[in-house]
């Protein structure tokens, strides 16, 4: 399990590449809110967006997960595990406030980084609710 990478994935480099080319800026591997004990993959604080990018085994992926034919218990249930404290994650962000992206690492990466870059700059671009005109 030591040589299994949990941030700057060949996915993730790719994806930052293309999203840091057009100009976006965002933290790399941080908490999006400080109380909160999981990190996201890219975090644009400003815009409150919070991308995850997935691999397919570890976050149980419907089209390439495959259970393990050694200890397959304790692998499934890992992953199952996984899966629930993404959905936590996504259920806690977006109560703050947070919107969350999540892509497959299968998902071509100039299809994520468009939407990503898609999205964060919607909303730049949109009015704010803290009640200052501008």
């Amino acid at each position: 399990m030591q040589a299994i990478r949990s941030r700057d994935t060949k996915p993730e480099r790719l994806i930052r590449r293309l999203v840091h080319a057009h100009g976006l800026r965002y933290r790399v591997a941080t908490r999006p809110l400080p109380d909160l004990r999981r990190t996201a993959d890219m975090v644009f604080r400003p815009t409150k967006v919070a991308v995850f990018i997935d691999g397919c085994y570890w976050h149980g992926c419907p089209e390439h997960y495959v259970s393990p034919r050694t200890n397959s218990g304790y692998w499934s249930d890992k992953v199952k595990r996984n899966i629930e404290r993404d959905r936590d994650t996504d259920r806690r962000l977006t109560e703050a406030g947070w919107l969350v992206l999540r892509f497959w690492e299968h998902t071509p990466a100039d299809e994520s980084a468009a939407e990503i870059i898609r999205l964060v700059s919607e909303r730049r671009e949109a009015p704010s609710d803290d009640g200052i005109e501008s």
